[in-house]
C-alpha cells in the first residue's frame, strides 16, 4: 500500500464515512490520459508513466489541443471518471481494482493511481492534472479504500462479490445504453435520409400528374372502352375530337358529309321535286327487288 494511504491512518478522515459508503465526492481535474504499465505498484512505475504522458500532451498543446476536463466520483465502489457536461462515464474503476495511488511530490497538481482493467487484465496508469486538489484526492482514494475494508471485515467477505455482481451489472447496463443510443442515432439518420429523397424526388405540396402514353406522332392512342381525356399532348396542343363510332357517318377528303337526297325530309324540298324524288325512290326500290 502507497504511504498516501496510510499517511492519516491515526488521525480523522476529512470526509464522513456515509458520504463515502452511500453517496459519492466529486472532483474536478485534467486528464492527461492512462497507459499500461508493467508493474501493478511503485513511484518509479508511475513516475515514468507521469513523464510519458505530459510529454505527450506537450505534443498535443503544441498542436493546438487542450488538456481535457473531467470529473471524478469517488465512493468505496471505486473511481468514475466522467465527462463534466453530458456525466457520460468515460471510465469505471472499480475499488478492488485499484492496486496503488499517489501524488506526485515533485508537481503538486499531479495524482495518478494504477488499475488493472477487467477487459485485458492489463495495468492502465491514470495520471491527473488538479491545480489545488491533487493531494485531496489522493486521501480520499485512500479513505474509501479504508472504508471498504472494514466492511470487508465485518460482513465476512461477502459484500465484496456483492459489490462485484453489482460492478458487472453496472458494466453491462452501461453498454446498452451505449448500444441504445447508437441505434437511435441510426434511426435518425436514415429518417433524414428519407426526408431528404422525398424533398428531392418531388417538389413540396404538389403531385406530378402521370402524363398520358402517346405514339410516334406524339398523339393519345383512342380507348373506345373510356371517353377520349383532355390532357393536352407533350407538344402543347389539343387532339381533335374523335367522332362517336355508332353515328358511322363517312366523310369526304374536306370533312363535309356526302349529299344523300333519299335521307332528307319531305318538307326540303318543293312538292313537284318531292315528288320526282319519289318516284325514283320506288323505281331504285324495285330494281333492287329483282336483283
Amino acid at each position: 500500500m502507497n504511504r498516501a494511504f496510510s499517511r492519516k491512518k491515526d488521525k480523522t478522515w476529512m470526509h464522513t464515512p456515509e458520504a463515502l459508503s452511500k453517496h459519492y465526492i466529486p472532483y474536478s481535474a485534467k486528464f492527461l490520459g492512462s497507459t499500461e504499465v508493467e508493474q501493478p505498484k511503485g513511484t518509479e512505475v508511475v513516475r515514468d508513466a507521469v513523464r510519458k504522458l505530459k510529454f505527450a500532451r506537450h505534443i498535443k498543446k503544441s498542436e493546438g489541443q487542450k488538456t481535457p476536463k473531467v470529473e471524478l466520483q469517488i465512493s468505496i465502489y471505486g473511481v468514475k471518471i466522467l465527462d463534466p457536461k453530458t456525466k457520460e462515464v468515460q471510465h469505471n474503476c472499480q475499488l478492488h481494482r485499484i492496486s496503488f495511488c499517489a501524488d506526485d511530490k515533485t508537481d503538486k497538481r499531479i495524482f495518478t493511481f494504477i488499475c488493472k482493467d477487467s477487459e485485458s487484465n492489463k495495468h492502465l496508469c491514470y495520471v491527473f492534472d488538479s491545480e489545488k486538489c491533487a493531494e485531496e484526492i489522493t486521501l480520499t482514494i485512500g479513505q474509501a479504500f479504508d472504508l471498504a475494508y472494514r466492511k470487508f471485515l465485518e460482513s465476512g467477505g461477502k459484500d465484496v462479490e456483492t459489490r462485484k455482481q453489482i460492478a458487472g451489472l453496472q458494466k453491462r447496463i452501461q453498454e446498452l445504453e451505449t448500444e441504445n443510443m447508437e441505434l437511435k442515432n441510426k434511426v435518425q439518420d436514415l429518417e433524414n435520409q428519407l426526408r431528404i429523397t422525398q424533398v428531392n424526388s418531388s417538389p413540396a405540396g404538389s403531385v406530378t400528374p402521370k402524363s398520358p402514353s402517346t405514339d410516334i406522332f406524339d398523339m393519345v392512342p383512342f380507348s373506345p372502352m373510356s371517353p377520349q381525356s383532355s390532357t393536352p399532348t407533350r407538344n402543347g396542343t389539343q387532339p381533335p375530337p374523335v367522332p362517336s363510332r355508332s353515328a358511322e357517318i363517312k366523310r369526304d377528303l374536306f370533312g363535309a358529309e356526302p349529299f344523300d337526297p333519299f335521307s332528307c325530309g319531305a318538307g326540303d324540298f318543293p312538292p313537284d321535286i318531292q315528288s320526282k324524288l319519289d318516284e325514283m325512290q320506288r323505281q331504285r326500290w324495285r330494281g333492287s327487288k329483282w336483283d
